[in-house]
């Protein structure tokens, strides 16, 4: 890729606005998707920059062992599943430039998928009604996260929601596996054995460079959210579930005032047990049952931009 995705960004803001009043009387279409009957008002989808795949997934993996990945530093951010009993890491400074690998654990189809702009990774189940998809990146966002679209029936699917908002499969709803967003460090200390993704991906790109600079600390979005709020930095990592359709976040600056890193909260009449690591802004939520509740690490405007009316923890 020869272009800054930063500089795509900021100069796409005014091209998507003008574009928004161009196709106010006209059938409104976006890198080749059909936005007439969508679940979200096709007004709030912008286009991100890049045209449908010019950000490229990466459909065919390539690992390696943990102690082979010599390009990763102990604090790089990784995005870790463990599933069907193989442990992988997916580090960040690759899913930076590709936000999607669809891969395999056993005979399963895999989606882990990474927004750069919510700091927000998502793995799903890739199966659904028993049938394996791939999934590519639109080039379209909602709320600053991306959409993605299944290369089957082009359906979009919102990642924060995980859920079809247009297509054939609309509403249909992806199913979470759970992920850590950590440091290689704390992975590689979990899971020795844990295979790497290699950076050998078939394209060139710099791995070592973040096409976003600062972006993870500053406190600028390049989008429009629906709704924001103040309370925290807006790159906050936040830890968000939903359950019986109502959602609760977790603030880390919140859950890092506890003197223990385990404790329990009662949210829609369930009581959940939340392990947390402060220093890594990684955590886990179960139920009662030690069942893992599926979550979503990510930053806390986008969480609030989704989600204005969940419930917040807040250490008492």
């Amino acid at each position: 890729m020869k272009y800054s995705l930063i500089e795509i960004a900021k100069s796409c803001i005014f091209l998507c606005l003008f574009s928004f009043a161009s196709y106010s009387h006209a059938k409104p279409v976006k890198n080749g998707f059909d936005l007439s009957e969508t679940t979200i008002p096709s007004d709030k989808i912008f286009i991100g920059g890049p045209p449908r795949d010019g950000i490229p997934s990466i459909d065919k993996p390539e690992f390696l062992s943990a102690n082979k990945a010599d390009f990763l530093n102990d604090k790089d951010r990784i995005l870790g599943v463990y599933h069907l009993g193989e442990a992988r890491a997916y580090p960040i400074r690759i899913l930076n430039w590709h936000e999607i690998v669809n891969d395999k654990f056993k005979d399963q189809a895999v989606a882990v998928t990474y927004c750069p702009l919510c700091g927000s990774g998502v793995v799903y189940n890739a199966e659904i009604d028993g049938k394996p998809y791939e999934f590519g990146v639109s080039g379209l966002l909602y709320n600053s996260d991306v959409l993605l679209y299944d290369r089957e029936t082009e359906t979009l699917w919102s990642q924060i929601l995980s859920k079809a908002i247009s297509g054939k499969l609309v509403d249909k709803t992806l199913e979470i596996l759970p992920s850590s967003h950590t440091s290689w460090k704390a992975w590689r200390t979990k899971y020795p054995n844990s295979k790497v993704l290699s950076t050998n991906t078939g394209y060139s790109r710099n791995y070592a460079h973040s096409p976003y600079g600062s972006y993870d600390n500053d406190v600028i979005t390049y989008f429009p959210v629906e709704f924001k709020s103040k309370r925290y930095h807006p790159k906050e990592r936040v830890l968000g579930i939903t359950l019986k359709d109502k959602q609760k976040v977790y603030p880390f600056t919140e859950l890092a005032k506890n003197k223990s890193n385990t404790f329990t909260d009662t949210f829609e009449n369930e009581t959940l047990t939340i392990e947390f690591d402060a220093e890594n802004r990684d955590g886990v939520i179960k139920n009662s049952k030690g069942e893992i509740v599926p979550s979503i690490n990510t930053f806390w405007f986008a969480w609030y931009g989704f989600h204005p009316k969940g419930e917040i923890y807040q250490f008492n």
